[in-house]
């Protein structure tokens, strides 16, 4: 997209409680939570605020404006494999149960975000609904009414509330830290319908966070990645897209 194009937004998420999982954790059901926010995650968020197949949001960058604290709580997530292989009983229907696991929880969060959109130039057959004033004039009503769709830090359990913001204002609680370096994490998912690829690939990068703000790398520049399975892209079109002309017409919406 040209630089004259008007598709950032900036805004604040916050809430009591965050999980962005360690893939490391999964395995067992004990989870725990990075100290960061992931690229992935974030972008949840955004398309939470706002969506469509048309456009591809992108995190520039985050704030973390609160002091990364973990708490440890014991939850019942629910068990989808039947009752335990000892307690098999014959002729008995295995049912769900709610199972019992520790989660490590990151408390109290608060973070800036800077992201934009770009188009996906994968689904052509979207190419007229590529109007980047009233995407984006959408995207800021969504973004002041808190979002269109409930906004999850990490994980469902994890509610969070978004609101506009300008991004660098305030002081955040590592902006005298000149520089701290993470090992290897979980950067985000490549998606069939956003890469043409018929595969859904996992990325991975080096993060450091400076003056308290983390730069994210753009997936295109990971370097590290691992194939997670054969995946076909979503179809969409006009018969179950509604375009962003008619939409911004229902909202009230000038550019």
């Amino acid at each position: 997209m040209p630089e004259t194009v008007k598709n950032t937004i900036e805004f604040k998420v916050w809430g009591r409680f965050a999980l962005f999982t360690d893939p490391l954790t999964k395995i067992g059901g004990e989870k725990c939570s990075y100290h960061l926010p992931t690229y992935e995650a974030l972008k949840g968020i955004c398309k939470s605020i706002y969506w469509k197949p048309t456009i591809i949001w992108v995190i520039d960058a985050v704030r973390v404006m609160k002091r990364i604290r973990t708490q440890t709580k014991g939850t019942k997530p629910l068990n989808y494999g039947g009752i335990y292989p000892s307690e098999k009983i014959p002729g008995k229907k295995q049912e769900n149960f709610n199972d019992l696991a520790i989660y490590t929880f990151l408390s109290d969060v608060e973070y800036q975000v800077r992201a934009h959109f770009e188009w996906n130039t994968h689904h052509k057959e979207l190419e007229k609904d590529r109007i980047d004033g009233k995407h984006f004039a959408l995207a800021k009503r969504m973004l002041e009414r808190g979002g269109r769709q409930d906004i999850f830090l990490g994980t469902r359990d994890c509610q969070g509330y978004v609101e506009p913001c300008v991004f660098g204002e305030g002081e955040g609680a590592y902006d005298g830290d000149d520089e701290i370096g993470y090992g290897l994490m979980f950067h985000g998912f490549d998606y069939p319908d956003e890469t043409g690829v018929d595969e859904l690939y996992a990325r991975f990068w080096y993060p450091t966070l400076k003056k308290g703000m983390l730069t994210f790398d753009r997936p295109e520049d990971c370097k590290h990645r691992k194939i997670v399975r054969k995946m076909d892209a979503k179809s969409f079109g006009a018969g179950n897209v509604k375009s962003v002309e008619l939409e911004a017409g229902e909202q009230g919406v000038v550019e």
